[in-house]
């Protein structure tokens, strides 16, 4: 299908809204020319931001990857993840009590940052729960996915308790023909097994939207067609920018293949605004 230049396109606008994975990095590092990218719009004064569904490290650790690896103007504060949401929920709803997760102990920082007790479920004793006041999904990573996964199933047929999914994506890709589940995967089929709706956090959830709109907003006066939302997956950065009412762009580096992005689009209904191959420029 008929691509764009990104480069053509990025300057009718004032601010831009990255997703992370597919867009500026793959399953090898950083895509390479993106850094290029981040020096162009730097030059033309258009400001940025990177959105992403990933809790699984700090926004301080997000941030310090990119830096190593060739973009120092990625700091802390272009970071917006949907681990920082899920960590103010926590921290205006749960008191006290201990909090159990699924993810690494490098994502219960969210946790841990709200002030709460952590306790990941491969240590959790299902005869001592009273004091677990919430769940949240943080990563796809360390837990072992039989045995921890029925354990989560039996805590929360055990105790009925808050339950917070801090990564929406199902899946993410591997390399570029194959995929991999992603935490948000693992909580939809545990809702669909107890029979539950949990409390998410992450794009296409118009709340990570406004957060980092509002961020974007303290820096300059902003409507929201002056921003530019780019992601690789239809349907979480493409519908949810465009139901946020920004203008999107589909790029075809990641999730979303060159071969079959048409019929994807035709398929959901779900339309970007523009399709590039990639953010990256050389």
């Amino acid at each position: 299908m008929k691509t764009t230049d990104f480069r053509s396109i990025v300057t009718n606008y004032k601010a831009v809204f990255f997703d992370a994975f597919g867009v500026l990095k793959n399953h090898k590092g950083i895509i390479p020319g993106v850094e290029n990218t981040f020096d162009f719009l730097d030059e033309k004064g258009i400001d940025y931001y990177v959105l992403t569904n990933d809790a699984s490290r700090s926004p301080e650790q997000l941030a310090r990857q990119y830096q190593i690896n060739g973009i120092p103007s990625l700091t802390t504060d272009k970071i917006i993840s949907s681990g920082m949401l899920a960590h103010d929920w926590l921290k205006l709803k749960i008191k006290k009590g201990r909090v159990a997760y699924l993810g690494t102990e490098q994502s219960a920082h969210y946790i841990e940052k709200a002030g709460l007790e952590t306790l990941p479920i491969n240590k959790l004793n299902l005869d001592e729960v009273d004091d677990i006041k919430c769940l949240v999904f943080l990563d796809d990573e360390g837990f072992d996915w039989n045995n921890d996964i029925n354990k989560v199933i039996n805590l929360l047929r055990k105790k009925n308790m808050s339950v917070i999914v801090a990564n929406t994506d199902i899946n993410y890709p591997l390399n570029r023909t194959d995929i991999a589940i992603a935490i948000g995967g693992i909580s939809d089929m545990v809702e669909d097994i107890l029979g539950r709706h949990f409390i998410r956090f992450g794009k296409p959830d118009a709340q990570m939207f406004m957060f980092a709109y509002e961020k974007a907003c303290k820096k300059q006066p902003l409507n929201r067609d002056d921003i530019l939302m780019v992601g690789d997956t239809l349907l979480t950065d493409i519908i949810g920018g465009n139901k946020f009412g920004m203008d999107t762009v589909l790029v075809l580096s990641g999730n979303t293949l060159p071969d079959n992005a048409k019929m994807k689009i035709r398929s959901t209904g779900i339309i970007p605004t523009y399709v590039c191959d990639t953010v990256a420029s050389f």
